[in-house]
């Protein structure tokens, strides 16, 4: 039961992200009329950096 609670908050997490990503494309295209790609480039960089503070920064392993 607790691995299935898990789970469950990890999937709304990374669906909350890839609703955020959506929500951006969503508003970029209705104002411009343009799909800018640069998006997922710049959701993975904020990923990385999120990661890294959480963590301590490059070199450590973030896996316990």
């Amino acid at each position: 039961m607790e691995r299935l609670l898990q789970q469950l908050i990890n999937g709304l997490t990374i669906g909350s992200f890839y609703a955020v990503v959506a929500l951006g494309y969503t508003m970029v295209y209705g104002v411009l009329k343009l799909i800018n790609f640069a998006h997922g480039d710049m959701f993975m960089w904020g990923d990385a950096g999120g990661v890294g503070a959480a963590f301590g920064g490059p070199g450590r392993n973030p896996r316990p």
